[in-house]
């Protein structure tokens, strides 16, 4: 019994290919299941780290079968050449056309393909290692303040003036938001039919300034209307 748990672990902890006749049943039925809590790990991620700036999508409950199917297919294949060969012949012409809402998701799809590829060809060690890597660079992302952010805009304000107005306090109305928004840069200024319109892209900025740029604005003339628009949720 215990060499067989050896031989097991062996397998599990190898590096490169075994023989269908060197794996077995055991280890088999094991790696699948290291394969479908990969996959609900990266599940995990996926609510835990990007689901609240999604549109809507559910992609993430495909992980797990996703997961163990990707794991199955590369395990029967890596055996058998005439089979890879025809698995190839079937998939070049098979085409998926569903979109991905997000760009991001590319990223989660790739993580559920990489671990999956890993558990198909036993290497555990990779598996632990692709794992770790992963959350790492999702926690940078999340908690690392401005990281990859620096020439984002995360809203933008639309003020909508009179002319008139416009031609008596037009530049005290621009002064006031270079001041109050620092990090922000003037994208557009239009007139049409008795009305300017003034657009003005921002970087993140708290919610009493945005709230203190509104009363001075107001205060330079009521007519003056603001409305600010974000491109992320989490903009504020």
């Amino acid at each position: 019994m215990d060499t067989q748990l050896t031989d097991w672990l062996a397998i599990l902890t190898g590096f490169g290919s075994k023989s269908m006749d060197e794996i077995g049943v055991a280890p088999f039925l094991g790696v699948m299941l290291i394969s479908l809590f990969s996959a609900f790990f990266i599940s995990l991620l996926y609510v835990r780290f990007y689901k609240a700036r999604s549109t809507g999508s559910m992609i993430y409950r495909a992980f797990p079968l996703l997961g163990m199917s990707i794991t199955a297919i590369f395990i029967a294949i890596q055996f058998s050449l005439p089979l890879s060969l025809g698995l190839l012949g079937a998939l070049s012409i098979v085409r998926f056309r569903t979109p991905i809402k997000e760009p991001e998701e590319i990223g989660f799809i790739m993580l559920v393909v990489a671990t999956s590829l890993c558990c198909a060809t036993f290497n555990l060690l990779f598996l632990a290692i692709i794992h770790c890597c992963a959350l790492m660079a999702l926690i940078i992302l999340r908690y690392s303040s401005g990281f990859l952010t620096v020439h984002q805009n995360d809203g933008m304000v639309i003020i909508d003036i009179p002319d008139r107005i416009y031609a008596d306090r037009g530049n005290d109305i621009i002064s006031l938001l270079e001041t109050e928004l620092t990090t922000g840069r003037l994208d557009s200024i239009s007139q049409n039919q008795g009305q300017t319109v003034i657009s003005y892209n921002f970087q993140t900025t708290r919610e009493d300034i945005i709230l203190q740029l509104q009363k001075k604005i107001h205060a330079i003339n009521a007519e003056i209307t603001l409305n600010f628009f974000y491109n992320r949720n989490q903009a504020i």
